[in-house]
């Protein structure tokens, strides 16, 4: 501060009672004055040449030399000094009023005075004590100003002063904050205007609309969405088209690559595929069919049979089915696949095959009089044993044990049948991709390409001379026709090219087609490697005078599709001695494909629904104990001919 000029006689002394002496040693930066405050004051001015001690005597006894770092310490000095000053308390007790000007009680601007101010007289006003806390004591803490702690709030003039002078329009820094904000800008405008436009202008842009409901946009591309897909991604897109053995163009509709590793088929595991836990009891299997024998590694569906005991069986292994989840009617059906054991090893029976979805394989209550029918006559073929009650027709006699079409086309008006009417035969048939076993002859494999049909021909004799061998020098008839239980249409086909044990693969296909307007025109040829093996027209499953009955149908059914991995004697016997367990059965692939214009895909087809009729009978559906159909709570409706209604 700065001091009063003049002898000491001239200037005015201040009242002890309105100002308090402060230490000679006055920081120099500091310039403020204090205003009038009970008992403390600004500083007192000493002239030239005057010590502190000449003025002790004015002093009040704490102050004395010795105690300033004591009075310092309590704010009894200095309390009125400084960014944070603190007014002293009056003898009362109680601190002053403080001065809402923190720096100056001067008017000029600067601050400073040549004459010590006057204190205005004033009369203390009493006051609580102010808190305290633990670590900090009342005085050093003003509760009354909260922004005594702000920096902002405490300016300092020659600093500011001097930073006043520093400014300049055109500095680096200016320059460097006006570039930094320049290149953001610049770079936003780019991302979300700049690049749009010129992208816009890069590319050319598709003037027609999205097509393929739900699936392709005007670019060609396809979501790639969370949902279950007919047509695998993994399949290639040019075998997405073929040209049929028949001449027709057919196109893919789905598609299995088995790309996916560790797929499991449990029950609402995948969206087209389920595996069975039962016994297949219906062959007199010796294998229990286990979801867990059945997974999918290094791009293929893998059916392992081991020899463990599992529920009074000495085998387990898999059966895969689409049944209820995905159906076709007509189309060209292709697997890749690798058999299980070797060529010259007999007793394993791998299979890929279809069946009627109204049937349910391994559940023998829901295929009993419904396989291996595939009819849609009223006559004697319907009846069971396929004969009257008198026992006629003759040829007929000991040629079936089976119980009777259960859904056929006499059955009464108001019965339970699935339809679209009681006039229309239903039933399960069976079409056979392949069966593979081993040639004893040869001791070579061969696959067995045919079709369950029922009713029967008289002596299980189709007509063979209306059939097409393509491949004569691997192809011949299945010297088995059949028996009580079903008529087998086959041929057997070699298998020279070793496709066993994951080492080496064949393709094994089917093509069908019928027509419910045009039955004339149906047949199923079978293929292997992409080449047609043997060709059943309608005609050779057409009527029979001899047995009485009207043709056969290649199927107009929803047919599902049946992997499976068995060992039965029924249909080979075993050469337990070399045959290998762990065995198993690989699928590369499947796909179908139909014709051109004729997709027809789904298990409940308005021309021959399922879904309530199996809804209506669940039980029978689900429960692989039920072997017969009254088993399952059910009766044959009555046959209009048979029974009369």
């Amino acid at each position: 501060m700065r001091q009063a000029r003049g002898p000491p006689s001239s200037r005015r002394s201040p009242s002890p009672a309105q100002y308090s002496s402060v230490p000679t040693q006055i920081p120099t930066p500091q310039l403020y004055q204090s205003g009038p405050t009970s008992q403390q004051s600004h500083t007192m001015p000493y002239s030239a040449g005057t010590s502190q001690d000449e003025h002790a005597d004015l002093l009040p006894h704490h102050h004395r030399p010795g105690e300033t770092t004591q009075g310092v310490a309590t704010g009894s000095i200095g309390s009125a000094y400084g960014p944070y000053p603190h007014p002293a308390s009056d003898e009362s007790g109680y601190r002053s009023t403080y001065n809402p000007n923190r720096f100056s009680n001067m008017s000029n601007a600067s601050g400073f005075s040549d004459t010590a101010p006057t204190p205005a007289p004033r009369t203390p006003q009493p006051q609580p004590p102010a808190p305290k806390t633990n670590t900090v004591p009342a005085y050093l803490w003003d509760t009354k100003d909260p922004d005594l702690d702000d920096f902002l709030h405490n300016p300092d003039p020659v600093r500011d002063a001097i930073l006043d002078k520093q400014w300049r329009v055109f500095s680096a820094r200016g320059w460097g904050n006006f570039l930094l904000i320049f290149i953001l800008t610049f770079g936003l405008i780019i991302l979300f205007a700049g690049y749009p436009i010129i992208d816009w202008y890069r590319y050319t842009h598709p003037t027609g609309p999205g097509y393929n409901l739900g699936g392709i946009n005007g670019t060609g591309q396809i979501p790639d969405l969370a949902i279950p897909r007919l047509i695998d991604l993994d399949t290639p897109s040019e075998v997405y088209n073929r040209k049929g053995f028949d001449g027709h163009d057919y196109v893919l509709v789905f598609s299995d690559e088995f790309n996916v590793d560790g797929r499991t088929f449990y029950e609402g595991d995948d969206p087209y595929w389920e595996a069975v836990d039962l016994h297949y009891w219906l062959t007199g299997d010796l294998e229990w069919y286990r979801q867990d024998a059945i997974t999918t590694y290094d791009g293929n569906l893998v059916i392992t049979m081991t020899e463990e005991p599992i529920n009074g069986m000495n085998f387990k292994s898999g059966m895969l089915q689409s049944w209820n989840k995905f159906c076709f009617t007509t189309g060209y059906l292709e697997v890749r696949l690798s058999l299980p054991g070797s060529e010259n090893v007999p007793g394993f029976w791998p299979a890929v095959w279809t069946m009627g979805n109204l049937g349910r394989i391994g559940h023998g209550a829901t295929t009993e009089g419904l396989w291996p029918y595939s009819y849609d006559a009223c006559d004697v073929g319907t009846f069971p044993n396929q004969t009257r009650k008198d026992g006629t027709p003759q040829a007929a006699q000991g040629l079936s044990y089976l119980p009777g079409q259960r859904l056929s086309a006499c059955t009464c008006p108001g019965s339970d049948h699935p339809g679209p009417s009681v006039n229309k035969g239903r039933s399960s048939p069976e079409i056979d991709l392949i069966e593979a076993n081993i040639n004893l002859t040869r001791w070579k494999g061969e696959a067995s390409q045919s079709m369950q049909a029922g009713p029967y021909n008289a002596g299980y004799q189709f007509y063979e001379d209306l059939c097409t061998i393509h491949t004569p020098e691997e192809t011949s008839f299945n010297s088995y026709k059949g028996g009580v239980y079903q008529q087998a249409i086959s041929c057997h086909t070699q298998i020279n090219d070793g496709p066993y044990d994951g080492q080496k693969f064949g393709v094994f296909g089917v093509e069908y087609w019928s027509d419910p307007n045009d039955r004339d025109s149906g047949f199923i040829t079978w293929a292997k490697d992409g080449k047609p093996s043997w060709t059943l027209p309608a005609a050779a499953i057409g009527p029979d005078p001899v047995a009485e009955i009207d043709r056969r149908l290649v199927s107009e059914e929803p047919m599902s599709i049946a992997i499976n991995f068995g060992i039965a004697p029924s249909f080979q016997l075993q050469d337990f001695k070399n045959l290998k367990f762990p065995s198993r059965f690989y699928i590369d692939y499947i796909r179908l494909y139909q014709r051109v214009g004729h997709e027809n895909i789904g298990c409940d087809p308005e021309s021959h629904p399922t879904k309530d009729y199996i809804d209506r009978h669940i039980n029978a559906y689900t429960n692989p104990n039920l072997t017969i159909w009254s088993q399952a709570g059910y009766t044959f409706p009555r046959n209009s001919l048979y029974d009369g209604c």
